[in-house]
C-alpha cells in the first residue's frame, strides 16, 4: 500500500521499466501552485531518449503481460482502484496545490477517476471472441480479440486525474502497456501519481512508464514512436491535429478527445430557475476549464433578461478565491497564458458590442502578485460570431444569445466546427429530447447541463472534438484488435 501523496514529496524521478530513474537531461521543470503562484514541487525534464527507453520498456513487457491470466490483470486494476480511494484526501490536496482545484473539482476527479477504474476492471473478462459460421464447406471461423501493444496516453493539465485513469487502466486491464507523458502544468497527478499508486500492483517491469518533460521538446517524439499501437489524446483540436497526424504516420489508431464549443438551450416553456441552477454549475465548475462545460448560453427572447438578471445575480455570489480556502467555487486559471486569452475574448466582445454584465478581470488575491484568479463573467446580447462565443474560451464565461424560436436556436448550437457536448431545458423532456435529437453533437443532456460523464457510457464528440470515443466498449475496441483464424476441418475445393 502507498504510505503518502503529497505535494511535498520527492517527483524528481522518471518511471520506466519499473524503477524511479533520473531523466536522461538532469533538469528539472517547476510545478506552479495556481493559488500562490508559488514553485511547489520540481519533476524531471524529460528527454526524447527518456522517451525511447520508455517505448523500449513497454514493447518488451507487453507479450508477457498480454498473456497474464484476465483475474491477475483485474487485480491490478483493482489495487490502483483501492490505493485511489485510499488516498483520496490526500489527492484532492494534490488537485488543489497542483491544478487549482476546488475542492469540489478535485472530490469529483478522485470518484470518476475510481469509477473508470472500476469499469476497466471489468474489461479482462470482456475481452471475448465470437463464432461465425463460413460460407464455404467445412470451415469454421474463429475470431479473436487481442491487446493492441502499447498504448500512449498523452493527458491535459484541466482535470489530470480522472482524464489519464480513463486510458491507463483500461489499456492495463485489457494486457497492453503503457507510456504516459501528463501535461507539462500537471506532470505529477496526471502522471507521476499513477506510478506510484501501481507500484505495489505487482505489475511486470516495463506495463506503466511515466515520462515528464515539455510538450514542445519530446511531445512529436511520444505521439510519433514507431513502438506505439494506440494514442490516446486529451486536448485541444490544435493541437489533436498534430498529434493525430503523427500517431498516422506510423498507422497507430489515434483516440482523440478534443475542443467543444457547448451550447445551452433554455427555451420560454423551461423552468427558469432550474435552467439557471444548471447554468451556474455548467459554466463555472472548475472555472469553466471543463472541454464539455456550457461555452455558449442560447436563451429565447421572451426569458432572456429574466435569464440574464438571475445569471448574473448568481454569478456575483459565488465564493471566489484561492483553490485551498474549501468555501472557495471559482478558483484560479492555470496560467496566465490561458488567463490573458480568455480576459482578450471578453475584451473582444465587448468591443464588438457585448454587454459586460459582471466579471471581466482578475480578482486579487492578498501576497499573491499577478493573480490568476478571473471573476465569474456574464455578457449579454452576444452573438454566435463574437470571440466569447465562437472559440472556446476555456473560462469562467458566459455568453448569452437570444434566438427567436426552437429552429433559430438549433441553427445557433449547430453554428460551430465543434460537436462535443451540449444541453437543453425545454419545459418537458419530450420536447427537449425533440431538441437534442437536431444537435449535432457527441453527447446531450436535458434538463441538465452538459458537464456528464459515466464509465458505463460512452463519451465522444462529432466533427472537430474528437474522433474515436472513450468508456465502455467504446474504449474497449479502441485499445484492441480482432484476429480471424479459420480453420478448415474438411478438403476445400478449388477451381484450379
Amino acid at each position: 500500500m502507498v504510505d503518502t501523496i503529497s505535494i511535498e514529496s520527492d517527483w524528481n524521478a522518471l518511471y520506466i521499466d519499473g524503477d524511479w530513474v533520473e531523466s536522461e537531461s538532469g533538469e528539472t521543470i517547476a510545478v506552479e501552485d495556481p493559488s500562490t503562484r508559488e514553485t511547489v514541487a520540481h519533476v524531471p525534464r524529460g528527454t526524447e531518449g527518456d522517451v525511447d527507453a520508455a517505448y523500449e520498456a513497454a514493447a518488451k513487457a507487453q507479450e508477457e503481460w498480454a498473456e497474464t491470466p484476465p483475474a491477475r490483470r483485474e487485480e491490478a486494476v483493482q489495487t490502483l482502484l483501492e490505493n485511489l480511494e485510499a488516498h483520496h484526501d490526500e489527492i484532492v490536496e494534490l488537485l488543489s496545490a497542483e491544478a487549482g482545484g476546488s475542492k469540489i473539482m478535485g472530490g469529483t476527479s478522485v470518484h470518476l477517476a475510481a469509477d473508470q477504474a472500476a469499469e476497466a476492471a471489468t474489461f479482462p473478462r470482456r475481452m471475448k471472441g465470437e463464432h461465425v459460421a463460413s460460407n464455404i464447406p467445412g470451415k469454421e471461423n474463429i475470431v479473436e480479440r487481442e491487446p493492441a501493444g502499447v498504448v500512449t496516453v498523452i493527458s491535459p493539465w484541466n482535470f489530470p486525474l480522472n482524464l489519464s485513469m480513463r486510458a491507463v487502466a483500461p489499456a492495463i486491464a485489457t494486457g497492453n502497456t503503457v507510456v504516459l507523458k501528463p501535461s507539462t502544468n500537471t506532470p505529477i497527478a496526471g502522471g507521476l501519481l499513477f506510478a506510484k499508486l501501481l507500484e505495489d500492483a505487482g505489475l511486470p517491469d516495463g506495463v506503466i512508464n511515466v515520462v515528464t518533460g515539455r510538450g514542445s521538446e519530446i511531445g512529436d517524439r511520444v505521439a510519433s514512436h514507431p513502438a506505439s499501437n494506440v494514442v490516446a489524446f486529451t486536448g485541444s483540436t490544435p493541437v489533436g491535429r498534430r498529434v493525430a497526424g503523427k500517431a498516422a504516420e506510423n498507422l497507430a489508431t489515434p483516440a482523440m478527445e478534443l475542443g467543444g464549443n457547448n451550447a445551452h438551450i433554455v427555451t420560454e416553456d423551461a423552468d427558469i430557475d432550474d435552467a439557471i441552477d444548471a447554468a451556474v454549475f455548467g459554466s463555472f465548475v472548475h472555472q469553466g476549464q471543463v472541454c464539455i462545460s456550457i461555452n455558449r448560453h442560447l436563451v429565447q427572447e421572451s426569458v432572456y433578461d429574466e435569464y440574464v438578471e438571475k445569471l448574473t445575480a448568481r454569478a456575483e455570489s459565488l465564493p471566489v478565491g484561492s483553490a485551498h480556502d474549501p468555501e472557495t467555487v471559482v478558483g484560479p486559471i492555470i496560467d496566465e497564458s490561458q488567463r490573458d486569452e480568455m480576459l482578450a475574448y471578453v475584451e473582444q466582445t465587448v468591443e464588438a458590442g457585448a454587454t459586460l454584465e459582471t466579471g471581466g478581470s482578475t480578482v486579487e488575491l492578498d501576497g499573491v502578485d499577478d493573480s490568476l484568479v478571473v471573476a465569474p463573467t456574464v455578457l449579454s446580447g452576444v452573438t454566435n460570431e463574437m470571440s466569447a462565443a465562437c472559440f472556446e474560451h476555456f473560462g469562467p464565461i458566459a455568453p448569452v444569445i437570444p434566438f427567436s424560436d426552437v429552429d433559430e436556436a438549433v441553427e445557433l448550437a449547430n453554428d460551430t466546427e465543434y460537436g462535443l457536448s451540449g444541453s437543453v431545458h425545454a419545459g418537458d423532456v419530450g420536447t427537449g429530447k425533440e431538441i437534442a435529437n437536431r444537435m449535432d453533437t457527441g453527447m446531450v443532456h436535458v434538463n441538465d447541463q452538459p458537464i456528464n460523464d459515466e464509465a458505463h457510457v460512452p463519451f465522444s464528440g462529432t466533427n472537430a472534438s474528437g474522433m474515436g470515443g472513450y468508456n465502455t466498449d467504446e474504449f474497449l475496441n479502441e485499445i484492441t484488435e480482432t484476429k480471424w483464424i479459420s480453420l478448415q476441418h474438411e478438403p476445400r475445393e478449388y477451381p484450379f
